[in-house]
């Protein structure tokens, strides 16, 4: 996907409040990046992201109350820097997190999260030629590298912590006062300086992440889920058997359970269940009025059982999957 001009963002506000009660509709409203987002517990979603858009470069922030497994990939044009709050718990691509971490990812590459409740971030998005002229103003710009895909960096405990609550602090002013940036280039040109200078200082102390055994076994874990996951989302109407995905990632059964209760605390079969439920729901609440039915989709993403489907469904939506298809849904804060 190509990302327009680096000005863009006049057609948007500077400022963007979203709170997210629905897994299936996370990618919307968002032009930065692409997510997908599956609910591990069946509790109501109460997740919120702040956009604070200064120009050319933007700041995110996200929060949740649940445990999700999200798939998150920055567009085309665009680096992003992570720093995670100080009692976010979770993994990125298998890794957990932990004090002093941070990430840095290039364009068009994917990070795979799963969170825990009471999660925060703040991710810093920008062009990588503002990067680079920023590195150059202070003379520094052969010192400037790009990242290989999704790279995890170490700093100290307190320069990670000073980074995210930089982030922190500029996205609870904009809360506080969306006018202040909405209404002012001086104000959104100062911050973006601040940001470029606040992220030089850290990645100046910044080395490349050392994985421990653990850490390489949990990564392997991650990389065995993410096949199976992919070989199941491509086979949308078949009967996927434990034994197809053991083919798909090359491991035995015993490995594939135990990467899967390791990164997703779930089996293979329920957590595929689960992810074939929200591709149900993104395509229930899609759909044009009358184009399609709930049978046509249960079906589509291999349940056969409309029994189970429709009790598995309400468990985890918290409504009939004939509600959402109709727009009558329950969750909090939908019309």
């Amino acid at each position: 996907m190509k990302l327009p001009d680096s000005r863009f963002t006049i057609a948007q506000p500077a400022v963007t409040v979203e709170d997210i009660n629905d897994p299936a509709t996370v990618n919307a409203g968002i032009e930065l990046i692409d997510q997908d987002a599956v609910k591990i517990q069946s509790q109501p979603l109460q997740a919120r992201r702040v956009i604070v858009r200064l120009g050319a470069a933007m700041v995110v922030f996200y929060t949740s109350n649940l445990r999700l497994r999200t798939r998150t990939s920055v567009h085309e044009g665009l680096l992003a820097y992570v720093a995670f709050g100080p009692q976010a718990r979770g993994t990125v691509n298998g890794l957990p997190v932990r004090p002093g971490m941070m990430l840095a990812a290039a364009p068009e590459s994917e990070a795979r999260f799963v969170v825990d409740a009471g999660w925060e971030s703040v991710t810093l998005l920008l062009p990588p030629q503002d990067m680079r002229a920023h590195w150059a103003i202070r003379q520094r710009d052969r010192e400037f590298r790009m990242p290989q895909g999704v790279e995890t960096l170490q700093v100290s405990d307190v320069r990670a912590r000073q980074l995210f609550d930089w982030g922190k602090r500029l996205v609870d002013a904009a809360v506080l006062d969306p006018a202040l940036f909405n209404e002012s280039e001086t104000e959104r040109s100062a911050a973006q300086i601040e940001l470029l200078e606040t992220l030089l200082a850290t990645l100046d102390v910044a080395d490349d992440f050392e994985p421990s055994r653990s850490d390489r076994t949990r990564q392997a874990q991650s990389l065995i889920v993410k096949i199976a996951e992919d070989y199941a989302l491509s086979q949308t109407g078949a009967n996927i058997y434990v034994t197809d995905l053991c083919k798909a990632a090359g491991v035995s059964e015993r490995t594939l359970e135990y990467a899967f209760k390791a990164v997703m605390g779930l089996t293979p079969v329920a957590y595929l269940i689960r992810l074939r439920l929200h591709r149900v729901r993104q395509a229930l609440l899609a759909a044009p009025l009358g184009s399609t039915t709930v049978t046509a989709e249960a079906l589509r993403w291999g349940f056969w059982h409309f029994g189970e489907f429709s009790r598995a469904y309400r468990d985890c939506f918290g409504e009939l999957p004939s509600d959402t298809l109709l727009g009558q849904t329950g969750l909090p804060g939908k019309q």
